[in-house]
């Protein structure tokens, strides 16, 4: 898979921009703030719908526009198509595939996979557990696009779910607040069962990608492993060593059902919901210890960058090819990491990499750069391709 053409218009920093891409490795070289970045992040949100910078839209679209688009060609096998988003500022976003509007912008999820590593990355180790959640969902709807729905659905409940708690908490608890409650419960556990079963079978299978990942990265330290952490399943369930079964959806569903009831008062109490996925979290383990708290600077940096690389090797065994996303990582790591993602880079379809200096980028990964150059000054800068004429 690979990115032919990419179009972005009052996206960021850039008030237009056209590229052709091809397969191989495409380096955008330009100083911090520049834009190259935005690029990058652009090519993201069309494969998540999210950026990795900014958990909101608004601040995508360029200061002064009131919408921003991005659109680009995938090949995948041989075949094209185009898939463009627009990002309204007072509106709802709204998606094309191959020019021909469609009725909710997921529906272009499955199409373009990419795989990105970023400074941010640090976060999925250090950070909170929402971190970790946003994580695991994009890379189980980047393998099922349906989930995407799914995911939304869950959300819409949960919203709902939690405004009557906030309700029946304030006011006598009649019967008819009880029995609403009663629906939302088997709603909630409807969607959040299909959901966590795509995580566990996430966490079952990205395992053993990871542990190969952290041990080629780091073979002196501690092994590392993943599991998945909720307080409303039974340890058996989260076990990443047991692989998925056919009937999981069904068992979970009626766990869900269990631990909901029997946290009612204690959720009318609070106010909140206190069951659920949105509740769980990625435990990430080096040896004995969890990573958060106990890992140095330099294992942190292994495990992010072991978790990208499991969810690369995950992606092309099932015949997903990403386009790997490098956004200024290069820096960050020393000699043994840069090594270990150049080496995966080096086999990849298409990798767009950006870099403060071309230097930064390994020899084995050596391109003819662009460079990205911004005009104008504070919030009305604009930032601008300039030819390829820097050499390594």
């Amino acid at each position: 898979m690979y990115i032919r053409t990419l179009s972005v218009r009052d996206f960021r920093s850039w008030e237009q921009a056209d590229l052709e891409l091809s397969p191989g490795r495409t380096v955008l070289v330009g100083s911090n703030g520049n834009g190259k970045t935005n690029l990058v992040e652009a090519v993201g949100y069309l494969s998540t719908l999210g950026s990795h910078r900014v958990a909101a839209d608004a601040p995508l679209i360029r200061t002064g526009a009131s919408r921003a688009r991005i659109g680009a060609t995938v090949v995948n096998a041989g075949r094209e198509l185009r898939i463009d988003v627009e990002i309204n500022a007072g509106s709802a976003n709204r998606a094309q595939i191959n020019r021909s509007p469609v009725r909710r912008p997921r529906e272009i999820l499955g199409i373009l996979h990419t795989v990105l590593f970023a400074p941010e990355d640090l976060s999925l180790v250090r950070g909170d557990p929402g971190e970790r959640r946003r994580f695991l969902d994009e890379l189980c709807t980047a393998r099922l696009p349906r989930l995407a729905a799914v995911r939304a659905d869950y959300d819409r409940v949960l919203r709902q779910r939690s405004a009557l708690l906030k309700t029946a908490g304030r006011q006598a608890r009649s019967r008819a607040d009880l029995s609403t409650l009663d629906v939302w419960d088997g709603h909630l556990a409807e969607h959040a069962a299909v959901l966590l079963a795509q995580r566990l079978r996430l966490v079952h299978d990205l395992h053993p990608h990871l542990a190969e990942a952290y041990s080629s990265i780091a073979p002196e330290s501690r092994p590392a492993a993943i599991a998945y952490r909720s307080a409303a399943l039974p340890p058996e369930l989260t076990d990443p060593a047991r692989p998925p079964e056919d009937g999981d959806e069904a068992a979970l569903r009626e766990i869900l059902l269990r631990e909901l009831a029997a946290a009612r008062g204690r959720e009318l109490e609070r106010g909140v919901c206190l069951v659920g996925p949105h509740r769980d979290d990625l435990d990430l383990l080096l040896g004995s210890s969890p990573a958060k708290g106990f890992a140095s600077h330099g294992e942190s940096w292994s495990f992010a960058l072991a978790l990208r690389l499991a969810s690369f090797e995950l992606l092309r065994a099932t015949g997903a090819e990403p386009v790997l996303l490098l956004d200024d990582v290069f820096a960050e790591l020393d000699r043994r990491r840069r090594t270990a993602l150049a080496r995966v880079a080096a086999g990849a379809e298409q990798v767009l990499i950006t870099a403060a200096v071309a230097e930064d980028v390994p020899e084995e990964l050596a391109a003819e750069p662009l460079r990205v150059q911004t005009t104008g000054e504070a919030d009305a800068r604009t930032s601008h391709l300039v030819a390829a004429d820097m050499h390594r």
